[in-house]
């Protein structure tokens, strides 16, 4: 049977989804007012019912079926883009998430040797936290994401790239900084600034309660950078996964790297892609440059349930 809804409508009908209103998706996707409305009328009368709630005030807001369908239409989208791209090898375009506090130490050296090693290859870097890249993974707007393993649906596919074990910061003049090592009993005689990203945060805490601590927080920081800078400031000691190859912060201060004693587990990190999307051979190329570059990595990849 003849397919009654065209790939530009449902592009219209996503971009309401995205933005909340027939007029900010006729700008996002750049069309009238009028071309989006009537895309989501036609869609809805194929349906039969409603796609979205209008709400006085509020924009449109997606219906319980509608959330159905949008899911649905975005993994036909996404579908539809690798089936209509040209057959290549790895030299086309490749979109990679990044998670925030991995994405300076990792990705621009993994993007200049990816394309160097394949001319021709675009990679587009997009930073955001565990739900962001996921959610970009399944609609198909990312091809691939660096992440942290812990945390990630079932529904994804983890290539383990490395194990890093986490470590201890502390300012110059602290009572620990010649130690070279510290238990986090000790550590914790002191204030804690702590990342406060979802999953880093409670990655970091589960450690204190493993070392059956109870830590104070001093402050709390989504910024590897500013949690360095307050801990060279002697504002608290501070936990980090992200292992950053030199001592000076942006304030011109320093900070003291201890190892962690006691055997607590590492943070994990890995290239995840949305199981139900194939990935492109760009994609395939990258993850298996990932594992060359990075260093241990089974001969397959697993799930992230």
């Amino acid at each position: 049977m003849p397919i009654p809804i065209g790939l530009r409508q449902i592009t219209y009908l996503l971009a309401v989804a995205e933005t909340g209103s027939t007029a900010a998706a006729a700008r996002a996707v750049n069309v009238s007012q009028p071309s989006v409305s009537q895309a989501v009328a036609q869609i809805e009368a194929h349906f039969g019912q409603p796609l979205f709630l209008r709400l006085p005030g509020q924009g449109m807001r997606p219906t319980p079926f509608g959330r159905q369908k949008l899911a649905a239409l975005e993994s036909l989208m996404a579908q539809a883009r690798a089936a209509l791209a040209p057959a290549a090898g790895p030299g086309g375009e490749l979109t990679l998430g990044v998670y925030s506090t991995l994405g300076p130490r990792y990705a621009p050296r993994l993007i200049r040797g990816f394309t160097d090693k394949h001319r021709g290859t675009r990679v587009t870097l997009i930073e955001g936290d565990l739900t962001e890249l996921a959610r970009g993974l399944r609609r198909g707007r990312i091809d691939l994401a660096l992440v942290y393993d812990a945390g990630l649906a079932a529904d994804m596919v983890l290539t383990p790239l490395q194990a890093v074990p986490p470590h201890a910061l502390v300012a110059p003049g602290h009572r620990l900084a010649g130690a070279g090592t510290v238990s986090l009993a000790a550590l914790a005689a002191d204030p804690v600034v702590l990342i406060n990203l979802p999953h880093s945060r409670g990655y970091f805490l589960s450690l204190f309660q493993i070392a059956g601590v109870t830590p104070r927080i001093a402050a709390e920081t989504g910024s590897v950078e500013m949690l360095r800078a307050m801990v060279a400031n002697g504002l608290g000691v501070g936990l980090l996964a992200t292992d950053l190859p030199y001592d000076v912060t942006y304030d011109g201060g320093r900070v003291v790297r201890l190892a962690l004693t006691g055997g607590l587990p590492p943070s994990r990190i890995a290239i995840a892609r949305a199981a139900a999307l194939p990935p492109t051979a760009t994609a395939t190329a990258f993850v298996q440059f990932c594992a060359e570059v990075m260093g241990d990595v089974p001969d397959q990849p697993t799930s992230a349930g």
